[in-house]
């Protein structure tokens, strides 16, 4: 059996190494020049947690996991607010979950998967036809290939979705908010190795973030009612203008924007879809059910998504519908759920008003009481 596989982020590589592990051939596209690192940390755990160790990178994950030593949370110009410690952010944590960079997930499953198929980059998929059990794709390197299942892992603009199911107009929710994230080229000297810092104020968001191995993020989140922002918004512009009169590192951050490698700059959305299958086409990843960073489970979906997947075709040999039917029926309840968190969280994110700002941080000071830090991780761990 043959798949394609259009997108080489996470949910995009985690399928071809699941694949590659039933035997099957894959072939991975994507659009970009060359791989990308990077990215805003995550809280990895759940099913991702258990897909990654049945594909073998678990270790390999932890590895490259870090753990915050404290977290400040600061007045707009820089005065401390209050603070949670190592021991408060883990005890909001179950004890299989930890923290890494979504670029550093990439990495750990492209070196497992890099000998078991093939990378095409700096392409996309510009036809898809289906006929029968097979399915033709049209690269925009002229290239024509076929293959019994085509997989759209490209992400929440996915072109596979746009060429299958439709515009993105019909299944994207905007959630109202914009972000920004990009490497610093230096950890500034007023956060400790280790640590973060976060502002909330106005309705903004600023975070910035020790990430081990010397590196730092920055992390701009913000309300804005221009759904199009991200399509014709210039970050190197936009972010400055909204955080132009924020203090303490932010302006620091955004002189290490001029120079950012890669920056992600989007609408926080989400795609939402009656169906993630059509024939012997399937969409995996935020293509197909983006829960949106405020919902904090894209990756772990992502993995334990992909590694459902090639169970479920494992176990329907020579009935690829039936095997996609099955494993969405299974996935979507744990899907809707992450997507109706991340909706409520959209309304108390970065609040504009101090009374708000107030009651959402409230269980985080709570959080940093040592009794209530007990009875949370007697929660999660029991």
């Amino acid at each position: 059996m043959r798949a394609i596989i259009v997108g080489a982020g996470i949910a995009g590589l985690a399928t071809a190494l699941r694949l590659s592990h039933a035997g099957w051939e894959t072939l991975v596209v994507e659009r970009a020049a060359a791989r990308r690192g990077g990215g805003y940390a995550v809280t990895f755990g759940g099913i991702g947690h258990d897909g990654a160790e049945r594909l073998g990178v678990l270790r390999a994950l932890r590895d490259r996991s870090f753990v915050t030593a404290e977290l400040a949370y600061r007045r707009p110009d820089g005065r401390l607010r209050f603070t949670l410690s190592g021991e408060a952010i883990a005890a909001t944590m179950d004890e299989t979950s930890f923290t890494i960079l979504r670029g550093d997930i990439e990495s750990v499953l492209f070196e497992a998967v890099r000998d078991r198929t093939t990378v095409r980059f700096g392409t996309t998929v510009t036809a898809v036809d289906q006929v029968g059990r097979t399915v033709t794709v049209t690269l925009s390197d002229g290239s024509t290939e076929h293959a019994d299942l085509l997989v759209g892992a490209d992400g929440l603009h996915s072109a596979v979705r746009n060429l299958v199911f439709g515009p993105e107009q019909q299944y994207l929710r905007n959630l109202g908010h914009q972000v920004g994230v990009y490497m610093l080229p230096r950890r500034p000297q007023g956060l400790a190795d280790g640590a973060s810092g976060t502002i909330s104020d106005g309705g903004r968001t600023f975070a910035i973030n020790s990430v081990g191995n010397g590196r730092t993020t920055a992390f701009f989140g913000y309300r804005t009612d221009i759904p199009t922002a991200a399509v014709t918004g210039d970050p190197r512009v936009a972010l400055p203008a909204v955080y132009r009169d924020m203090g303490w590192l932010v302006p620091e951050a955004l002189v290490g924007l001029r120079t950012a490698d890669s920056v992600y700059f989007d609408t926080i959305s989400q795609a939402v879809l009656e169906r993630w299958s059509t024939g012997n086409v399937v969409l995996v990843g935020d293509a197909a059910w983006c829960v949106s960073l405020f919902a904090g489970y894209g990756s772990s979906l992502a993995v334990g998504g992909a590694d459902a997947l090639g169970t479920a075709l494992e176990r329907h040999r020579g009935d690829i519908p039936g095997a996609l039917a099955e494993w969405e029926r299974a996935l979507r309840p744990d899907v809707e759920r992450k997507q109706r968190l991340g909706r409520w969280v959209k309304d108390v994110y970065a609040p504009r008003s101090r009374l708000m700002l107030e009651l959402t941080q409230l269980p985080l000071r709570l959080a940093s009481w040592p009794p209530v830090r007990s009875l949370i991780g007697r929660h999660l761990q029991g």
